[in-house]
């Protein structure tokens, strides 16, 4: 364990990020700039042990941040889990690097008076770019052409036919459920390049942010589905979303629809996502994120041309995210120190 005072004082700040993959861990660089910009009289105390970045936090925490979390008063971390939570009696504040929260809402924490907020937003541009590059696959026909080129087979018919299902991206209407951040990223680019969007979000009231036409509750989204194309998935695993795209709703979508998810694998039926694929109801799926990852070899998703997969991936970008990331927790840090209301709080009951 690594410790640096830069102050004698109390308030201890845990950084529990030193995520196994290379591309998620803190930087030296990063490091330096959270010794650098601690608030007066606050100790930092870096985490050597590897952690966990993947979903919304370790299963487990490591010995030494279960040691180092004792006497700490905030927490920084990937989630937290409920282990290093039921042993960190004198916090008072946790960040999470990660935006997802599920994992982190147990019992205890629920009935707790710490603040959590979490980094929601901090991969908007780069999922946001990833679902437009997605759509503009299929919107353009490149799984034709990808598959013809495996084959060496130069063949113009599928893309001149009168049948095409090349489009523009001005003949789209996309309902993107989830319009915070990366919602909100979406919404603004695909209007941007001509779609039109519907958001949904849970409070209707607030109005539809940027980029979008309107926006509609969960209770609606049935009678939408029928008149939109595209379908985005962007919102966080609660309650209300568990389950969200079932084979019923999936076969109230505009034949040849696509259906994109960035949000968490348990909000769609992936076994009746691959038969609607199957029987060609619908025109493709783009899927970062699956109920199981990683994803197993048995799976039809692999094998349909349909489908253009990645292995959780979308909110990569080298160089961009911690910059980001400390932008926020730096800010929040502070906001704390002062006694200032934190931005992206979570509502535990809502789940996010």
């Amino acid at each position: 364990m690594s410790m640096e005072a830069d102050a004698p004082s109390e308030r201890l700040l845990v950084v529990d990020l030193a995520a196994r993959s290379k591309n998620w861990a803190l930087t030296p660089e990063g490091e330096q700039r959270i010794r650098e910009n601690a608030p007066p009289g606050w100790t930092v105390c870096i985490m050597r042990s590897e952690t966990s970045s993947d979903g919304d936090g370790p299963p487990r925490p490591s010995d030494e941040v279960m040691e180092a979390i004792r006497g700490a008063e905030a927490y920084y971390g990937f989630g937290i889990p409920r282990l290093l939570f039921l042993e960190a009696r004198k916090l008072r504040w946790a960040h999470s690097a990660a935006a997802g929260v599920g994992t982190a809402l147990y019992r205890e924490m629920m009935e707790s008076d710490i603040a959590f907020s979490n980094s929601a937003g901090i991969h908007a541009i780069p999922i946001a770019e990833y679902v437009v590059a997605g759509i503009l696959h299929f919107l353009r026909g490149l799984d034709i052409a990808i598959d013809q080129q495996h084959r060496t087979e130069w063949n113009k018919a599928p893309f001149v036919a009168m049948d095409s299902v090349l489009r523009e991206v001005d003949s789209v209407r996309a309902l993107v459920v989830g319009v915070g951040g990366i919602g909100g990223a979406i919404g603004e680019r695909l209007t941007a390049l001509g779609a039109r969007c519907t958001g949904v979000r849970r409070r209707v009231g607030l109005g539809p942010p940027p980029g979008f036409e309107r926006v509609i509750g969960l209770d609606d989204l049935e009678a939408e589905l029928p008149v939109h194309d595209v379908v985005v998935l962007a919102a966080p695993q609660t309650a209300e979303t568990n389950g969200l795209l079932t084979a019923d709703r999936l076969d109230r979508l505009p034949a040849k629809a696509i259906v994109v998810n960035v949000a968490r694998g348990a909000l769609i039926d992936e076994e009746a996502l691959v038969g609607r694929l199957k029987d060609g109801r619908l025109r493709g799926a783009v899927l970062d994120v699956f109920r199981q990852e990683p994803l197993a070899p048995t799976s039809d998703l692999w094998r349909l041309r349909q489908v253009l997969l990645t292995p959780h991936v979308s909110p990569v970008s080298p160089g961009r995210f911690w910059p980001r990331q400390l932008d926020l927790f730096l800010d929040n840090w502070n906001r704390y120190s002062r006694g200032e209301p934190l931005r992206n709080v979570v509502d535990k009951q809502a789940g996010y």
